[in-house]
């Protein structure tokens, strides 16, 4: 197993988010809270995605469909440093 090295506005969330993406390639967020064993709100998973899009670990594909990207994937094998990628804020991540 690798360590991740993740940045102080990620959240367990984000992980669960990014691991169902690498595993299943693509998903809503209303899949993603009703299948990917995340305890959360369609409108939460929907405002990480947001925040995970802007710092370019996930991309949108389709409507509200996203899936992950290389810069994704590299941070789930520990190959990328989450600190080095923007920090999205509710502010940036929603425009």
């Amino acid at each position: 197993m690798c360590l991740r090295k993740s940045a102080p506005w990620m959240e367990q969330i984000d992980e669960r988010i990014l691991e169902f993406l690498y595993d299943d390639g693509w998903a809503s967020p209303s899949i993603l809270a009703r299948e990917a064993g995340i305890e959360a709100s369609k409108g939460r998973v929907s405002d990480r995605c947001h925040r995970l899009e802007y710092a370019g670990f996930v991309a949108s594909v389709h409507g509200d469909m996203y899936e992950i990207t290389r810069w994704g994937q590299l941070y789930l094998e520990g190959e990328v440093d989450a600190e080095h990628q923007p920090t999205p804020t509710v502010e940036r991540a929603l425009r």
